[in-house]
C-alpha cells in the first residue's frame, strides 16, 4: 500500500487531523510542532491524543510526522535566535514521548554568512544537547534546496551533521523531492544514481520519509518553491518512479504542495493509481 498523506493542521486537534487525513484517501499526515512562524506549541489533551491513537490503530496508519517550525534556526548567527531554537528543539523532543509519533523532522537551518563549517558545527551541538538516550524518536533532518546560505543542499552536509552527532541512531533523513532537484540533484533522469550517491554518503537505512513534492523551478535553480504533482519541473512521471522504487515505495511520503485539502485529495488518488501494488 502506498503510504501518504499531507500536511495537515493541528488546532483542531490531534484526533481531527486524522479523520481529516481518512477523509482524503490519506493513511498518514504531516503536522507543524508548534507554530510554524512562531513559538508556541499547542497544548496535549491526552482524550484527544488517545483518541488518534485508536483512531490510527483501527485504520493503519503509516508513522505520521512532526515537523519543526520554520522560525527553528539552530545555526543563526544571533546567539539569541540560536537559542530560542535549542529551546524549541529541546521541548519538542520531550513532547513526542506523549503523542503517537516518533519522526521529527527540521530544516537544518541558514548559517547567515558564518560558513557551512560553522553552521554544522552549532546545528550538531543543538542535538547534542537536545537529544536524549531515553527519547523513542528519530530526528529527521530535511535535504535544503541551497537557498542563500541554507545548510543541507549536499549529502556531504547531512553526513557532516551526523558525524558530529553522539546518539547517532537517534537521527534520520526526510528527502524533499523538489528540494532536491532545485539543490542540482537529477532525480528526473537519473533517480537510481541519486540514491545511490545517497546511500554511499548517508545511507539508505537513513532514510525515513519523503516530501512528495514537484517543483516550479528546474534542476539546480536553488529556489525551493513548490508545485502542484505532476505540474513542475519534477513531472508525473518521475514522482511515479519514485513513489514505485524498490528502496523508497515503503516509506510514507507526505504531501506539500500548494493545495487546499481537495486538491490534496485529487492528488492522493492520482497518485494510488500511479502505485503498483
Amino acid at each position: 500500500m502506498l503510504n501518504i498523506g499531507c500536511h495537515l493542521s493541528v488546532s483542531d486537534g490531534y484526533e481531527a487531523m486524522g479523520r481529516q487525513a481518512l477523509a482524503i484517501g490519506a493513511n498518514t499526515f504531516q503536522f507543524f510542532s508548534r507554530n510554524p512562524r512562531g513559538g508556541k506549541a499547542k497544548d496535549i489533551v491526552p482524550e484527544d491524543v488517545n483518541a488518534l491513537k485508536k483512531l490510527m490503530e483501527d485504520n493503519s496508519f503509516a508513522p505520521i510526522l512532526a515537523h519543526a517550525s520554520y522560525t527553528m534556526n539552530l545555526c543563526s548567527k544571533d546567539e539569541k535566535i540560536r537559542e530560542f531554537a535549542l529551546n524549541a528543539l529541546r521541548e519538542d523532543l520531550a513532547r513526542m514521548h506523549d503523542l503517537p509519533c516518533r519522526l521529527y523532522n527540521f530544516h537544518p537551518g541558514s548559517h547567515v554568512g558564518q560558513g557551512t563549517e560553522k553552521g554544522i558545527e552549532f546545528i550538531a551541538a543543538a542535538l547534542n544537547d537536545a537529544i536524549k538516550p531515553e527519547y523513542d524518536v528519530i530526528v529527521l533532518l530535511e535535504t535544503m534546496a541551497g537557498k542563500g546560505s541554507e545548510v543541507g543542499s549536499k549529502f556531504e552536509e547531512l553526513r557532516m551533521i551526523i558525524d558530529s552527532v553522539e546518539l547517532k541512531d537517534k537521527l534520520g533523513v526526510c528527502l524533499d523531492t523538489c528540494h532536491v532537484n532545485d539543490a542540482g540533484y537529477d532525480i528526473v533522469n537519473d533517480l537510481d544514481g541519486v540514491l545511490e550517491q545517497f546511500d554511499s554518503i548517508i545511507g539508505l537505512d537513513r532514510l525515513k520519509a519523503i516530501h512528495l513534492n514537484d517543483s516550479m523551478n528546474p534542476s539546480g535553480s536553488h529556489k525551493d518553491r513548490h508545485e502542484k504533482i505532476g505540474k513542475g519541473h519534477v513531472g508525473i512521471d518521475a514522482i511515479t518512479r519514485i513513489i514505485n522504487h524498490p528502496s523508497l515505495r515503503d516509506l510514507p511520503f507526505f504531501l506539500e504542495t500548494p493545495n487546499e485539502l481537495d486538491g490534496y485529495a485529487q492528488e492522493i488518488s492520482l497518485l494510488r493509481e500511479k502505485y503498483i501494488d
